[in-house]
């Protein structure tokens, strides 16, 4: 993983911000391209779809964790707590 992170991390709250490399912005259009399959999947088998959401969600939401600058932890207005 790079060191300066995918993502921005947020400066309050906890989780990640908007992405601020190619690989961030490239994951998050990805994931937006598997969750704007759902409703053609839904069609075809709703539990595909809920398995893709559920999949797609989790996948998304690791390598944000794992790739965001400064980790994911608590901030209140800017400085970790």
């Amino acid at each position: 993983m790079s060191e300066d992170g995918w993502f921005k991390a947020k400066r309050n709250g906890y989780g990640s911000g908007p992405p601020i490399s190619w690989q961030g912005w490239a994951l998050t259009i990805a994931y937006i391209a598997a969750i704007a399959t759902a409703p053609w999947i839904a069609r075809q088998t709703p539990e595909g779809a809920i398995l893709l959401f559920i999949a797609a969600t989790a996948s998304f939401l690791l390598m944000a964790a794992r790739t965001t600058r400064g980790g994911w932890r608590f901030r209140r207005n800017g400085k970790p707590d």
